[in-house]
């Protein structure tokens, strides 16, 4: 394992088990892992997300700290560490483009043949600035309901057949539970990692990345086409077997 100089995690489905903050072990294993490695998590959420599921679940010492760097919303905030937090921020989606992402959800449920939700726990969509983040059954929902409806991926499969017809400059991917991203095109996990490497001089071999949805179609799988080695997780635990191993 030790020729890897950089190890980049998604979070949820991989970290964390979906919106939900680390655990006590994970973050103690990120903290040991970044004695030794340069660590990166990429993920669709936003910075706000990032800092209640990952930087307040952090007690590893300031030095080791700035072998973190932190991509929320697939990279198009790229944060790292010196003392504090420094995040860039790429240009948001327009509001002519949110607006057309909007009401292409409108009616999705019916356009690709699935029942309505019985219940919608806050906002369906929320905006993350360069990305529209659609939740099945909302934002808030509660995790044992969201980990229950789309067990296989192919709810949110369907509905991103029909979404690819109507938005056609824009890329959709799956996350989570019972998310998807809507970007412009060309803005993903790939985009993020590429401006990763770029600023930390890292090249691809030394890098392995982490996930959970590198199947076609999922939010990690463009990871795929950078050609940097990738490791597919089915949950948390998984994920900690895998630093264990990068410990050893």
């Amino acid at each position: 394992m030790e020729k890897f100089d950089l190890i980049a995690f998604d979070i949820d489905g991989t970290l964390t088990r979906s919106k939900l903050p680390l655990d006590v072990e994970m973050a103690t294993l990120l903290c040991r892992l970044m004695k030794r490695y340069k660590v990166a998590i990429i993920s669709g959420a936003n910075h706000e997300q990032f800092k209640w599921q990952i930087i307040d679940c952090l007690s590893c010492l300031p030095e080791h700290m700035k072998n973190l760097y932190l991509l929320p919303v697939d990279g198009t905030v790229f944060c790292s560490y010196d003392d504090d937090w420094q995040c860039e921020n790429d240009a948001p989606i327009s509001r002519e483009e949110k607006a057309l992402i909007t009401t292409a959800f409108e009616d999705i449920f019916v356009k690709s043949g699935l029942s309505n939700p019985d219940k919608i726990y806050g906002e369906l969509i929320e905006d993350r600035g360069a990305q529209l983040n659609f939740s099945a059954l909302g934002q808030n929902a509660p995790i044992e309901l969201k980990e229950k409806w789309d067990t296989d991926n192919k709810k949110r499969a369907r509905i991103v057949e029909i979404l690819k017809s109507i938005l056609p400059s824009f890329s959709m991917r799956i996350g989570g539970t019972t998310s998807i991203e809507v970007t412009r095109t060309g803005i993903d996990k790939a985009y993020g990692l590429r401006k990763l490497m770029e600023r930390t001089g890292i090249s691809k071999e030394r890098i392995l990345y982490i996930g959970d949805k590198l199947f076609e179609g999922g939010n990690d799988a463009p990871v795929l086409t950078l050609g940097i080695e990738c490791r597919v997780v089915n949950d948390p635990e998984e994920t900690k077997k895998t630093i264990f191993e990068l410990l050893k």
